[in-house]
């Protein structure tokens, strides 16, 4: 019980977490090119006030993000949002909040789109805190390897909605980028190393699968 507990556990201020979930009962959440895009950027939108992203990844039925939680001077500063009653102004709470607009928003777009009706994602989005160094570097590959990992036939350079190919293009971006790449020692070592065939032991026993 003790590590299924820690999948909804709180998010502090200045901490990393692998965030994730999936479209409910494992049903498509993307259908077409534009609903990946209007994902991110609905996305971007409602939480890179709140959140910095080092790595993501869209497949047809999930999604994961490699995040840090901003200091809580910035959260308290986030004159727009007010949460509902009951609910104390924590990081916890407002990106919780936060999420649920997001998701919510996206939720009904599609169910417009597709005519559908009820929840599209499961019902809490799970994270996981990323406090090591090593773990840091595992998730970043993870989540660049999710079409290999699921067996689709394409190479991490190849997919469009992942962040490795943006990491390495040159072009200003909130993705943060030159983080990522000054982690893993530049673009040729960040490279070589999606380019093993790294084993996801260390973080297996955090992962559901999809």
């Amino acid at each position: 019980m003790q590590e299924q507990t820690q999948f909804y556990s709180p998010l502090h201020p200045n901490c990393y977490y692998h965030i994730y979930n999936q479209g409910n009962n494992g049903e498509k959440v993307f259908y077409t090119v534009e609903n990946y895009s209007y994902f991110l950027r609905k996305y971007d939108e409602y939480l890179s006030d709140v959140l910095e992203t080092y790595a993501f990844c869209l497949l047809p039925n999930h999604f994961h993000f490699l995040v840090h939680v901003k200091d809580i001077t910035v959260i308290e500063s986030l004159e727009k949002l007010k949460l509902p009653l009951g609910k104390e102004l924590t990081a916890e709470n407002t990106i919780s909040e936060l999420f649920r607009r997001f998701l919510m928003g996206y939720s009904k777009a599609i169910n417009t789109q597709q005519k559908r009706k009820g929840s599209l994602f499961r019902k809490n989005f799970k994270r996981i805190h990323v406090d090591n160094e090593s773990y840091f570097t595992t998730v970043v590959s993870y989540i660049h390897s999710q079409m290999r990992h699921h067996g689709f036939k394409i190479r991490d350079d190849e997919y469009q909605w992942s962040s490795y190919l943006r990491i390495l293009i040159d072009k200003p971006s909130k993705l943060q980028k030159q983080y990522v790449l000054d982690w893993f020692g530049g673009k040729e070592e960040f490279i070589k190393f999606h380019a093993l065939n790294n084993s996801f032991h260390e973080i297996k026993k955090y992962i559901i699968e999809e």
